[in-house]
């Protein structure tokens, strides 16, 4: 449980990835990560905008796939932390 006592819910990885999929930076807000997501969201557009002098096309898909990538690991981060959390040595409830 978080500090307000309130569990939080597990992240989609798959969502994760498939939010990114259709934009990069999608995947990491839905992570709860708005920091990364915006700044992912500006460097994608950067380099889809960067096709006009010819090595967006080479950066572009390689951001993208990386996006997707990091979503879906940091979903999976996200979730060990919030089950450690939710299941740790204060909150077992064994004697």
């Amino acid at each position: 449980m978080n500090q307000q006592g309130v569990p939080q819910m597990l992240k989609n990885p798959g969502l994760a990835a498939v939010l990114s999929f259709f934009y990069m930076g999608l995947g990491q807000i839905y992570n709860g990560q708005i920091a990364k997501g915006v700044f992912f969201i500006i460097l994608y557009t950067v380099s889809a905008l960067l096709m006009i002098v010819l090595i967006g096309f080479l950066t572009t898909p390689l951001m993208w796939m990386y996006g997707m990538w990091d979503a879906y690991k940091s979903a999976e981060k996200i979730n060990v932390e919030i089950t450690r959390n939710q299941t740790g040595p204060f909150n077992n409830h064994q004697i």
